[in-house]
């Protein structure tokens, strides 16, 4: 049995969701919300979330999507307002007032991930990544 969709409501594309790959750097919108982003690109570069004040409800997935043959991606917050952790090569990794995530280059694997999401005081974190070293959660 098969379904054809003829329009998209926007119930749909929630339930759908949003892929968008990243290969440079860039900057995170309200429109960027809800979105599954893939780091592809063999140089690294920085993604910078947006105001944690105006963000509340705001949630992002990043995604390794090739390995990184020279720099790291990092993931920014203007303030120390991430928190939470990641479980790396089994083992917690805490986030407490942080403000960059970094997927470090020659450590990352393909599919490791972190997600984000803001309550408008803070960005909370949960990523899995396989080697260690592969995620960490500093202040820059």
């Amino acid at each position: 049995m098969s379904t054809t969709l003829t329009t998209v409501s926007n119930d749909d594309l929630r339930q759908v969701g949003k892929v968008e790959t990243l290969s440079a750097a860039a900057t995170l919108t309200a429109e960027d919300s809800g979105k599954l982003l893939i780091l592809s690109a063999a140089a690294g570069a920085q993604v910078t979330l947006p105001a944690v004040a105006t963000s509340a409800g705001f949630s992002y997935k990043f995604v390794v999507g090739a390995t990184f043959a020279t720099t790291a991606w990092t993931i920014k917050a203007a303030t120390s307002v991430i928190q939470g952790g990641a479980i790396v090569n089994s083992v917690n990794v805490p986030a407490a007032n942080e403000n960059t995530i970094t997927f470090a280059h020659a450590a990352e694997t393909v599919g490791d991930f972190v997600e984000l999401k803001c309550d408008g005081t803070n960005w909370y974190v949960f990523g899995l990544g396989t080697s260690a070293g592969a995620i960490t959660l500093t202040v820059v």
